[in-house]
């Protein structure tokens, strides 16, 4: 097998497992009615994710999530074909685990929380969730940059960039879901039928990481 379809095999199972913890754990709340709370969810997310990157990270950068990859592709650090066979294998792994989660509960449990898809809390509108979702999503990708990327990272794994996904979630969770991750919104979506506001977890995202990946890649990261 060739190295590209071994990153998209890690890619399909990074972004899977991070799915069906992170929108599990949301759907797990649901049937204990309020029992595992906005601190338990956000560490299931960061925690999977930082387990998820150190163990497959080696194999193709642990993206899992296709608005790191778009910031990887405007940066040039990866081939245009290659980032397209991520960005279809990151929204594969989360189809199956949106999937597999709606085999596991019952109707009447993961339909109250749509199966787990962020939504927009009350009162927060279309733009204020796009603006949201930019700036939680800045935070992930700068640690993603410089935790990861950078030549001077520190030898942490992926448990910084776990962190960070854990403190957005504990500050953005009951504002936007703090998706930061629009295959971790279409998962659970695809299988649950969760769209409503479903581009904000598209727009913010990529924005987001376009933004940080070009600061970091053209102001931050040391030159050769």
């Amino acid at each position: 097998m060739s190295q590209t379809g071994r990153a998209c095999i890690a890619e399909a199972i990074g972004t899977f497992g991070l799915c069906f913890i992170g929108a599990g754990s949301i759907v797990l709340d649901a049937k204990l009615g309020g029992g595992v709370g906005l601190i338990g969810i956000a560490i299931a997310h960061g925690l999977i994710l930082s387990v998820m990157i150190s163990a497959l990270g080696g194999v193709s950068g642990g993206h899992f999530n296709p608005a790191v990859t778009i910031g990887f592709l405007v940066t040039k650090k990866q081939a245009v074909g290659e980032g397209v066979s991520y960005i279809i294998s990151q929204l594969t792994g989360a189809v199956v685990a949106g999937l597999l989660l709606r085999a596991i509960y019952e109707p009447a449990v993961w339909q109250k929380v749509h199966l787990g898809t962020p939504m927009l809390g009350s009162g927060i509108g279309f733009g204020t969730g796009v603006l949201i979702e930019i700036v939680l999503t800045f935070f992930l990708v700068t640690s993603i940059w410089g935790t990861a990327v950078d030549s001077r990272k520190p030898n942490i794994g992926g448990f910084g960039i776990g962190m960070t996904i854990t403190a957005d979630i504990l500050m953005g969770g009951p504002l936007t879901g703090a998706s930061m991750n629009p295959a971790r919104t279409f998962g659970p979506a695809v299988a649950g039928g969760g769209f409503e506001n479903h581009l904000v977890y598209w727009i913010g995202p990529i924005i987001g990481a376009v933004l940080a990946a070009t600061l970091y890649n053209s102001i931050l990261i040391k030159k050769d």
